[in-house]
């Protein structure tokens, strides 16, 4: 079952209002999600107090460009692992110099998959001053689904970071 596009924004809602009240400020890297995440949080009013951008870094070449990803990164654990996903994650903090920063990356399908590695598996990390905590999730349903299942949990990673604990 997807998940709606009206909960993506609400969630985003949330997320942009704790932000600003916490005076914090949040960016993405996203691969298998194509921005989806960056723009609900941008399809918030006043989120450009809170979100200096993201990347779309759908190509290794990319993430390798804009993200500083280590080839050899790439080459040993590549596109979809835990690795690559910390290393956007410390990207996208480092080049827009927010204050947290999630990363998405994964397989969305139809195709692509591998045994290892099936469609739905997608790959997060959070990087903030603490450093960078991984996570992982395999979403069932069709390209779409996938999708807006990862933003969803891409926003909601940004949210836990920023609570204060």
């Amino acid at each position: 079952m997807p998940v709606p596009d009206e909960d993506l924004h609400g969630a985003a809602e949330r997320l942009v209002a704790l932000l600003s009240a916490r005076g914090l400020s949040a960016a993405t890297a996203e691969s298998c999600t194509g921005g989806l995440a960056g723009a609900a949080i941008t399809s918030v009013p006043g989120a450009s107090a809170v979100y200096p951008g993201g990347a779309v870094t759908y190509s290794n070449a990319l993430k390798e460009a804009m993200l500083g990803v280590p080839r050899a990164v790439l080459a040993e654990h590549g596109a979809v692992s835990a690795e690559c996903a910390a290393a956007m994650a410390r990207g996208a903090r480092l080049v827009t110099g927010a204050d947290i920063a999630v990363s998405v990356t994964g397989i969305a399908g139809p195709d692509g998959g591998t045994p290892d590695k099936p469609v739905g598996l997608v790959h997060f990390a959070v990087a903030c001053a603490d450093g960078v905590k991984c996570d992982k999730a395999l979403f069932s349903g069709g390209r779409d689904d996938v999708r807006r299942k990862a933003a969803m949990h891409a926003i909601g990673l940004l949210t836990a970071a920023a609570t204060p604990a």
